[in-house]
């Protein structure tokens, strides 16, 4: 398995996919698997076209994980698919703001599995969904 496979697996689990544009819980038009940039009100893509997205999207998101934290690219493929997930989730900005990435480019990976738990509110309210998703990552953080 490749890290591409284990984040595009990831990805498929806790986004889902629509065909049609949507609101996220955080108000933002969404289609396929998550993805927002660009998406509009009334967007209607093809299963083919979300599948190419999703590959594209993956190869481009763990490029942009490694370059903000390039101490992954001596960690195992797991560690990397979990920030992957993480900077998918939140953005690469959200990311490079963040107590996780200093945590994790000092490869403290005990302090990272609870600092990772504490990404899982959208407007001050915590989401079921990402308490999981949240959980999932840090348990590939520790393999």
């Amino acid at each position: 398995m490749t890290t591409v496979e284990i984040l595009t697996r990831l990805i498929k689990e806790f986004e889902g996919c629509k065909l049609e544009a949507y609101k996220c819980p955080a108000g933002i038009w969404t289609i396929g698997y998550g993805q927002t940039k660009g998406i509009k009100q009334g967007m209607k893509w093809t299963q083919q076209e979300v599948d190419d997205n999703l590959l594209e999207t993956c190869i481009g998101v763990i490029g942009e994980a490694i370059k903000a934290s390039p101490i992954l690219l001596l960690e195992d493929i797991n560690k990397q698919a979990a920030i992957a997930d993480f900077v998918y989730n939140i953005g690469i900005t959200n990311y490079n703001r963040s107590k996780l990435k200093l945590i994790i480019n000092q490869k403290n990976w005990t302090s990272a599995v609870t600092e990772i738990k504490k990404w899982n509110k959208v407007g001050g309210a915590v989401l079921a969904g990402l308490v999981r998703r949240r959980q999932y990552e840090a348990d590939l953080l520790l393999k």
